[in-house]
C-alpha cells in the first residue's frame, strides 16, 4: 500500500521574522514554529522586576543594554532555531553603541534569562539553555517562581541552584550585579 508523506519546509531565521503576529508566544526550533500559551500575570511581573534591575546595574555603569519582551536571538543554524529569551543584556562589545538593528541579531547576547512558565516542563528549560549555550551565550539564568529559586548555567562550569535568601551574582558578565533571589518574585 502506498504512502503519501507530508513534507513540511523549514523556516529559516528571516522567513521566521516576517511571519504576522499570531498573538502566541513563539519560537523557532530547528525550522519549526513552536507555540505556547501566554505565560501569565507573575511571569510578566518576574520579568520586569528583572529587567529593571539590570537594566539599573547595565545604565549606571554604562555597559550595554538590557533588551526584554523575548526579542529573539538565533541558536542554531540549518535548520534555524530562534529562542526568545524572556531578559537579555548585550554589552557594547556584543552590541555597539548606535542604533539598533531590526530583526535578529547575529551575535548572541553575554546574559539569557529564562523565567520559567506555569507550561514549561524542565526539560525542555535545560534543552533551550543547551541552545544557548551552543550558540555563544556564557551565562543563562532560570527563574523558577514556583519554587522561589534561580539556576545559573556557565559555559564551562556546573550548574549552580539558588534558594530565596541567596544572591544572585553574574560576576563573569556583569561584575557588581547582585540581587536577593526571593526579591526578584516580589
Amino acid at each position: 500500500m502506498a504512502t503519501v508523506e507530508e513534507e513540511t519546509a523549514l523556516l529559516t531565521a528571516e522567513e521566521f521574522a516576517k511571519r504576522p503576529d499570531s498573538g502566541m508566544v513563539e519560537e523557532l526550533v530547528r525550522g519549526v514554529v513552536v507555540m505556547s500559551p501566554p505565560p501569565g500575570i507573575r511571569h510578566g511581573f518576574v520579568c520586569l522586576r528583572l529587567g529593571k534591575l539590570l537594566a539599573i546595574h547595565v545604565d549606571d555603569n554604562d555597559l550595554g543594554r538590557v533588551i526584554g519582551n523575548d526579542a529573539g536571538t538565533i541558536t542554531e543554524r540549518d535548520p534555524d532555531s530562534v529562542r526568545a529569551p524572556d531578559v537579555s543584556y548585550y554589552s557594547y562589545e556584543r552590541l555597539p553603541r548606535g542604533d539598533l538593528p531590526i530583526g535578529y541579531h547575529a551575535t548572541p547576547p553575554d546574559l539569557a534569562c529564562e523565567v520559567r512558565s506555569p507550561s514549561d516542563r524542565w526539560r525542555e528549560v535545560v534543552a533551550k539553555v543547551g541552545e544557548y549555550l551552543k550558540a555563544g551565550v556564557p551565562v543563562v539564568v532560570v527563574l523558577d517562581p514556583e519554587k522561589r529559586k534561580a539556576h545559573v548555567f556557565e559555559t564551562d562550569r556546573e550548574p549552580v541552584a539558588l534558594g530565596p535568601d541567596d544572591v544572585l551574582r553574574l560576576e563573569s558578565v556583569l561584575p557588581g550585579f547582585e540581587a536577593v533571589v526571593g526579591d526578584l518574585f516580589g
